[in-house]
């Protein structure tokens, strides 16, 4: 097409310096001109903006409490033993100064006067965890619990203690609110429950151990987790992707080319992210930047490993060596834009999504992706031309006509295959349809403090709270109704099984009441989720109640309902879009059904596969709720990239060898690139580990695994075993020419 050919010419002429000029003058004004990603160590936000208890969170800002979230400290014996009125008069003291400490410019607090905590049969109790003594607005009901702004989306919130220290019923433990202004996020918040925690322990009796923890807490903890982790990620990303590059290009300069494109693109793409952001409302958040430097670093490697494969071929054929980057860019420059378009508008469908954290995750994404395909396209053959053929030293290409379609150990396997076509192709198929058959018994769905990979201060301190508390008790459900019906709200309330207590907890200005509901189940667990589905359906039947429910067992049920949802909507979008992309660029509809479907295949089985490992090698619980979509996305769109780079080479040497001799030519050509860029990509999205969310780590698992079959068994065997059966269909309508298909048929012999 003329208009590859103008851009082949642009890309390798002499004066193609002066694109690679502008891309980093560009890029440098970007930067400037935005900024970074201030946002990137928050944790991600996976509650649906339409769920009653994302409505709750709303308009518990409207309570006279609303400006201030409350942390709790808990306080035990190292030894486990049962706590002295010494011990009653160390916790006073240390809350006293930890309550200074959250002052805006606060002064050294004085030790406060011992205060014996709650005694007497309620002492310890779940009204002492979900009541408080603070002043009360006008109805004369008790403030409760406040919302929590600067914390993690989804982080449990806790209950608003009373002023004095509320003893757990075995006596082992003592816990106390903190109020921390609820303005306060990110690292300010961090810094703010780091003074916190020094306060609390600075003249703490030794044998006591103190831990601050609570939704504020648990936010402050995520987002020091992520500091630096970034920085990390992109030092072994870097660091994976420069050693592949070396064991591929064997040249101690090549290597050097596409690791600082593809890094000027990372860099940039954050800058876009950050940008896009700001523009539309969407979090780039800790684990999206993540998943975006993943994919640029993995996606731009591998359309680089593409092109300079390309080249190198050309090389073996032309002497100038801007004529053979011309030829290659021709050439490679359609299948990385086909590649690139499949897995961007694959992301965009994540827009379809009710998650925020998956919709901000296709915008920023895809964003991320067409900045590594420009400085691919627009960066890398101007950097190659300038350096010429000395950029493969000590390997030079010679001018000796090799024919890489024709030669080595993928030549050797192709042939292999296709000369056993039938009984190869069944016994892939059936291993990764017992692969895929895991998939039904995994289990979805982690309780939001599994959710990070850190043992911090604040999921410990839970833990504590759990062990001396009554379960649930730590961690109240919200239930909100107007006041005219509080009367059958509390009859709804105290009927529901489940139900331990449920206590009024204040009035909002706008004339909203509010309930604290202590569950007898533990948090985010399928008896919660039970009581939750029973508080609705009955407050539901209430007559112009308007009840809702919400906590953060009812944020756990709405954010699991709706990644259920959103993966029924979404992944068939995706089939969609990807089967549109092959149908256009092949113009086969057999080839693009047929590759669609092996593709979803080796994507089930890695997903099965995955989820057996993540519960019975590392661990886990259980999959997060993101994780099916994440990696069925990237596993699908990734996947077809490989197949798009086969097929594309298999139908340019279909025409002069047959549809068996083609896709043999094409595995031989394309088997040393797409092995290497497999591994480059399996690789660095394992690299997804380093973060401390464990939906990250699991990702990472599910989708290398699924990269590697497709690279080694599905491109490898699968593909051209079943080309071979086919035939010369799989190219309907556009049947090549039959009569070059007998000149490969000893390959089956």
């Amino acid at each position: 097409m003329r208009l590859w050919d103008r851009y082949a010419a642009l890309v390798s002429g002499r004066r193609s310096w002066t694109l690679l000029v502008v891309l980093l003058v560009a890029a440098a004004a970007l930067m400037g001109l935005v900024g970074g990603n201030g946002s990137a160590g928050r944790a991600p936000d996976s509650l649906p903006p339409s769920a009653d208890s994302a409505t709750v969170k709303t308009l518990l800002r409207q309570f006279p409490d609303g400006g201030t979230t409350t942390a709790v400290a808990v306080l035990t014996r190292t030894d486990g033993g049962i706590l002295d009125a010494a011990d009653h008069s160390a916790a006073a003291a240390a809350l006293h100064r930890m309550r200074g400490a959250t002052a805006d410019s606060p002064k050294r607090p004085q030790p406060a006067p011992a205060a014996e905590p709650h005694s007497g049969p309620a002492a310890g109790s779940p009204a002492d965890l979900s009541t408080g003594t603070q002043s009360a607005p006008s109805a004369g009901i008790q403030p409760g619990p406040t919302r929590e702004p600067g914390s993690a989306q989804g982080a449990p919130p806790t209950p608003a203690f009373g002023t004095d220290l509320a003893l757990a019923p075995d006596q082992r433990a003592v816990v106390g609110p903190i109020p921390i202004p609820a303005d306060l996020d990110g690292f300010a918040l961090t810094d703010r429950i780091r003074e916190v925690r020094a306060a609390g322990r600075d003249g703490l009796p030794a044998g006591l151990r103190l831990e601050v923890t609570g939704g504020p807490a648990f936010g402050a903890d995520i987002a020091d987790s992520f500091s630096g982790a970034n920085v990390l990620l992109l030092s072994i990303t870097a660091l994976v992707v420069a050693v592949l590059l070396i064991a591929t290009y064997r040249s101690p300069v090549l290597w050097l080319i596409p690791l600082v494109v593809v890094a000027v693109a990372d860099r940039v793409a954050g800058v876009v992210g950050t940008g896009l952001a700001g523009l539309t409302g969407l979090s780039f958040d800790g684990s999206t930047s993540g998943i975006t430097s993943v994919l640029v670093f993995g996606a731009g490697t591998n359309y680089a490993l593409l092109l300079v494969s390309r080249y190198r071929d050309e090389l073996h054929r032309e002497a100038d060596h801007r004529r053979a980057l011309r030829q290659a860019v021709r050439r490679a420059g359609p299948a990385v834009l086909a590649s690139n378009v499949t897995v961007v508008l694959a992301l965009l469908t994540l827009l379809l999504a009710t998650l925020p954290n998956t919709r901000s995750l296709g915008l920023l994404a895809a964003a991320g992706l067409v900045v590594a395909l420009v400085f691919v396209l627009f960066g890398l053959p101007p950097a190659l031309a300038l350096v010429g053929r000395k950029a493969f030293w000590p390997l030079v290409p010679e001018v000796d006509g090799r024919d890489a379609a024709e030669i080595g150990p993928w030549h050797r396997v192709a042939q292999a295959v296709v000369r056993r076509a039938a009984p190869v192709a069944a016994g892939t198929l059936l291993a990764l349809l017992v692969c895929a058959a895991a998939l039904p018994f995994a289990h979805i769905g982690l309780a939001q403090a599994d959710r990070f990979r850190v043992r911090a201060e604040s999921i410990t301190g839970l833990d504590t709270l759990a062990a001396h508390f009554p379960s649930g008790a730590s961690d109240p459900t919200i239930v909100l109704a107007r006041p005219e019906a509080a009367d059958a709200v509390s009859a709804v309330l105290a009927r529901t099984p489940g139900v331990t207590r449920a206590v009024p907890t204040g009035v909002s200005a706008a004339g909203t009441a509010r309930w604290t509901v202590t569950l007898d189940a533990p948090p985010s667990s399928a008896a919660a989720f039970s009581t939750i589905r029973q508080l609705r359906s009955g407050l539901a039947g209430v007559p112009d109640a308007a009840a809702l429910v919400g906590g953060s067992d009812a944020q756990a049920l709405d954010t699991r309902d709706a990644a259920g949802r959103d993966r029924s909507v979404v992944i068939p979008f995706i089939l969609a879009v990807v089967l549109l992309v092959l149908l256009a660029v092949l113009r086969a509809v057999p080839a693009a059904v047929l590759l669609v479907a092996v593709t979803v295949l080796s994507a089930l089985a890695a997903l099965g596969l995955g989820s057996w490992l993540s519960a019975h090698v590392f661990g886990f619980p259980a999959l997060d709720v993101d994780v099916p979509l994440f990696a069925f996305l990237f596993l699908v769109a990734l996947g077809v990239d490989y197949t798009i780079f086969l097929v594309t080479r298999a139908r340019e040497e279909t025409a002069a060898h047959g549809t068996t001799g083609g896709i043999v030519r094409a595995v031989s050509a394309t088997g040393a690139v797409i092995t290497s860029a497999g591994i480059v990509l399996a690789a660095v999205f394992c690299v997804l580990g380093v973060l401390p969310l464990i939906t990250l780590t699991q990702l990472g698992i599910v989708v290398g695994l699924g990269i590697l079959l497709d690279t080694f068994v599905v491109r490898t065997v699968v593909i051209p075993a079943l080309f071979r059966l086919i035939g010369p269909r799989i190219w309907w309508p556009a049947l090549p020419a039959r009569r070059h298909e007998p000149d490969y048929a000893t390959v089956s012999r």
